[in-house]
Parts: C-alpha cells; structure tokens; sequence
C-alpha cells in the first residue's frame, strides 16, 4: 500500500511515498479505501514536528478524508461493505488505505462526491463551531474574517452569510480577493497582517466588529484585538502559525473576550459528528454553502500541495487523490 510520511521533523523535503503493510481493521474499527484526503495546516504542524509531540518518525499524515468502507472489524458498527463515508480525524490518511475507529466516520449522502465530502469535514466542522456555537452570528452581527479566501475562510464566510451576518474579509494578496468576494464577503481588506484594524474600524463607521476570527498567526493579533468594538469576541485558532505573546488580562481593552476556539469541542461525540457533519451536507445540497475543491494533486506530489499551502499561493481547499498519477 502506498502513502505518505515524514521520514522525521523539517520541510517538504522529508516528505516521501512509501510501501505499508496493509491495514487491518482492529474492534470497534473499519478500513477505508481512501478516495481523496485533505491537506490542512495541522499536517504541515505535523510534519514540521510543531504539534503532536507524542508523534514518532516516520509517521504517516493526514487526518483527514472519504472513501469507501471495504473491511470492518470486531463489535459493533453502522456501517456496512461498500458505504461511502468521511471523516475528519482519521489518522494516517494520506494513504490509499486506513484503518479508522468507527466513531469517527460519517455516512456520505448520494448527492456528495467523495471530493465534497473530503473537503468539507475539517474546515466544514471547524468553520460550524465558530460561527454557530463559539460565538454564534446573529443577524445584523459584523464579522472579520483572517485569510477570507481559503478553504476555512470561505466556509466560515459562507455560513456567517446563512446566519444573516455580514463579513469583512482579509486576503493577503490582491488576486485572492475575488475568491473571497465570490464566498460572500461583504468588504475585503488587501493587507499582508500589519495594518488591516484601521481599515476595519473606518468600514465599520468607528465601532469595530463584533466577532474576529484569526488562524494567522501572532502577526495579526494586536490588530484583530484592535479591530473589535466593546465587547467584541475574539476567536483565535491556529497554533500551526505560532502563538501570540502572553496575554495580561488587565490589560485587555473595550470588555473584549478572548478564546481559543478547538473543533473536537464542537463534536465531541460521534452523535454531534454526525448531525453536524449531516447539517453541513445539507446546506451544500441546497446551495446553502458551496465549497471550492479546485485544487487537487496525486498523492505522490503530497510535498508540492505543502509547499502551495506554505507559500499562500492557492484559494480553496487542497486534496490528495491516491488513485491519481503525475502526468
């Protein structure tokens, strides 16, 4: 079975394509045969040795992913031989196999393609718990949303827009703006980090946003806290980029609230999985939300879809197809 792993901490060039024994469905567990997997931030924190610190070298990535049920093990299960499912932490997923706890799948509906349904479970469930359960939008809420047109940041636009609010996004380039704007933004900032607040304050008449949410990084957290108006929440994610500086509460300015916004807290259960992951193939049967999924490549080019993720040259959400070739 081929996949692909970090031979040990560092760059792209750790990264390699490798036979495995094949995977055994242990109880409680179902192989997969992997149709597309996801390539998110956590994977890059993963491969770079920055997060996952129990994690032993080399070490298969990806979490991510759908596919086909062809194995299921011991005990009880929902699923059956030949079901499509997905999943959005399944370890070892960058692989054309994967042995996966039951739990952790979702069924697929009929209308979903397996790129989809790949793309949309991590930044799809991420972007669910910001805008409806850490703070959840209401109508006439104002929201700034970080790198407004990647995957995460078009889904967490789209579903502010479902929920009646409206969005200021921040692209770092000039060329991604379109994308944003096709997402739903309302406004968009061009701005590499330093000095977007000022431009949201002067759009928001003087009074800031309600809500910002930031995965960039410590580069952009004095701004996001400057952009919020008086009691305005920040949701911060995203340790991949780096954590900010200690924080001293009694300095904190206008009432704001600060948090760390995790996923896992957002489906903690596999009934929560489920109806969550279920809302969300709803809403992108009906046209609700959309999802970009342009952008694909082989699995053996898992170190060129890094290197795009790292350099910020891509909009949308990244996948690596196993069944696929290089040209």
């Amino acid at each position: 079975m081929k996949a692909i792993v970090a031979t040990r901490p560092g760059g792209t060039e750790v990264l390699e394509m490798v036979d495995l024994p094949e995977p055994v469905a242990g109880p409680g567990q179902v192989v997969v045969e992997v149709a597309a997997a996801g390539v998110n931030f956590s994977d890059i924190g993963a491969r770079r040795g920055i997060i996952g610190h129990d994690i032993q070298f080399p070490h298969t990535l990806g979490v991510e992913g759908a596919g086909r049920v062809i194995e299921i093990g011991g005990g009880t299960c929902d699923f059956v031989i030949g079901q499509r499912v997905a999943w959005a932490y399944g370890p070892g997923s960058y692989a054309e196999r994967v042995a996966i706890s039951a739990d952790a799948l979702v069924p697929v509906p009929d209308e979903i393609d397996d790129q989809q349904a790949a793309a949309l479970m991590m930044q799809g469930l991420t972007a669910s718990h910001f805008a409806t359960d850490f703070y959840p939008i209401q109508p006439g809420d104002i929201a700034l949303v970080h790198a407004a047109a990647g995957g995460l940041g078009q889904l967490l636009t789209r579903i502010i827009k479902l929920r009646g609010g409206t969005v200021i996004g921040r692209v770092s380039k000039a060329s991604k703006v379109d994308a944003a704007r096709a997402a739903g933004a309302d406004y968009v900032v061009v701005d590499d980090g330093s000095n977007f607040a000022d431009e949201v304050i002067r759009v928001t008449g003087g009074e800031g946003v309600h809500v910002v949410y930031d995965g960039s990084g410590p580069a952009t957290f004095t701004g996001s806290v400057a952009a919020l108006r008086r009691s305005g929440t920040f949701c911060w994610y995203g340790p991949v980029l780096g954590r900010p500086a200690p924080v001293d509460l009694m300095l904190l300015p206008k009432s704001i609230k600060i948090g760390f916004a995790v996923f896992f807290d957002h489906i903690y259960t596999p009934v929560l999985l489920r109806r969550h992951a279920a809302q969300l193939f709803d809403w992108l049967s009906a046209g609700d939300v959309s999802i970009d999924v342009s952008t694909s490549y082989p699995i053996s080019d898992a170190a060129r879809a890094h290197a795009a993720m790292e350099d910020r040259s891509t909009t949308g959400k990244l996948l690596l197809i196993p069944g696929r070739v290089n040209a």
